[in-house]
């Protein structure tokens, strides 16, 4: 007699030839698969897009120093002075014109989005002349820099593709002050794309800042040089400060807003998942009672209960399968790269990134989808694998 695994190939490939007769509970639990797969990945999309645009922010050498028991750059403040004293650190590299530094503080100013009209917070940060040197992959791609002293400003990317009026040539009132956009910058994807730049020195004097900082960002020697450079500012009686590593200060700032969207995600999936698992129970419970006399005659015929199991399970597998192809390609043609921007936790502003289906992503799509094929066909398998033969052969 055949062994298991032929006998379970053999009922397979009969089961797939006569899919057609069973095509519109088969389509029925195809779309459900489908549609768990495209909302999975597409949720999980905006995940991948913060969490890409927060890992092109972050460099292990670039250091960020704010005040004492502060956790973000909002709560931060300190004065020229003590700002002076962290830039001339012996830890932050140099170059020609000096520390690689850059003394910022932001405020946050209302700007209408391009999608709703309603207005949100933007980030208009105000930094000095290096700042564009810590920013790994900044370069103006329309206009010119801002020139220091004067009311102009540059806009990221992200910033002006998700607000209205962010346009070179443009001029916006902020505050009590108008400001001329001459520039565009972008900074492959970063945090930076969804800010407005100014100099330091103009937004203290516009929004009435005093001498005042929000934050020191500092290139230093090497990444080996971090915990050296906290040491000696630590020792320092003259300044307050807590540093950070711009990989983890962004990972800490993100860290809600993932766990926020991951379990969004996954809840959702959840749910759909029931739902396309009901649908494949019943394709494979209709399938199993369709073919009740002829897994009855293949049994009689010497068949193994197990080869019945397989040949159910891979049924429902196969139709998880192109559920699942299905959803991955929705998902990738419909999310990847879209545009959109999401409330930063960290500094209660908008942050700008792109959806980003990742393979990974996809993967993920993929084994949910097996996993949900599985348990679908998994109960029908044993109910036609404990189908009394005589019982069957009673349906000839």
């Amino acid at each position: 007699m055949f062994g298991s695994a032929t006998q379970a190939a053999a009922i397979t490939a009969m089961n797939v030839r006569n899919m057609r007769e069973r095509f519109a509970s088969s389509i029925v639990a195809l779309i459900g698969i489908a549609g768990v797969v495209t909302v999975l990945v597409g949720v999980l999309s905006i995940r991948e897009g913060f969490r890409a645009a927060l890992d092109y922010s972050g460099s292990p050498d670039i250091a960020i120093v704010l005040r004492g028991g502060s956790s973000d750059e909002l709560s931060s403040g300190f004065g020229q002075d003590q700002a002076r004293i962290v830039m001339d650190s012996p830890h932050i590299a140099r170059d020609a014109d000096g520390p690689i530094a850059s003394a910022e503080l932001y405020v946050i100013v209302d700007v209408p989005m391009k999608s709703t009209g309603t207005a949100a917070n933007v980030p208009f940060r105000g930094v000095g002349q290096n700042a564009p040197k810590l920013r790994k992959n900044f370069r103006i791609t329309e206009g010119r820099m801002f020139v220091p002293g004067t009311f102009e400003v540059i806009v990221g990317a992200g910033a002006a593709e998700q607000f209205e009026g962010l346009v070179v040539g443009n001029t916006v009132r902020w505050g009590t002050t108008d400001w001329r956009i001459v520039g565009r910058f972008e900074d492959k994807g970063s945090v930076s794309e969804s800010e407005v730049w100014t100099d330091a020195t103009v937004l203290q004097g516009a929004y009435n800042r005093g001498n005042s900082y929000q934050s020191v960002r500092a290139k230093l020697t090497s990444a080996d040089a971090l915990t050296a450079f906290r040491d000696s500012l630590s020792n320092d009686p003259r300044v307050n400060t807590k540093v950070y590593s711009e990989s983890a200060f962004y990972q800490e700032q993100s860290e809600a807003l993932r766990v926020m969207i991951t379990g969004l995600g996954f809840g959702i999936a959840i749910l759909m998942g029931l739902g396309a698992v009901f649908a494949a129970l019943n394709t494979m419970y209709s399938a199993v009672s369709a073919r009740t006399r002829e897994i009855a005659t293949l049994r009689a015929l010497g068949f193994g209960s197990f080869p019945v199991v397989i040949s159910v399970i891979v049924e429902a597998l196969l139709i998880a399968l192109i559920g699942s192809v299905i959803g991955m390609l929705i998902s990738y043609f419909a999310f990847n790269g879209i545009r959109a921007s999401t409330l930063n936790f960290g500094s209660f502003t908008q942050l700008s990134f792109a959806f980003t289906v990742t393979p990974e992503l996809l993967l993920q799509g993929l084994i949910y989808a097996l996993v949900l094929g599985f348990i679908g066909g998994l109960l029908p398998s044993l109910r036609a694998a404990r189908l009394p033969i005589v019982t069957g052969l009673r349906e000839l």
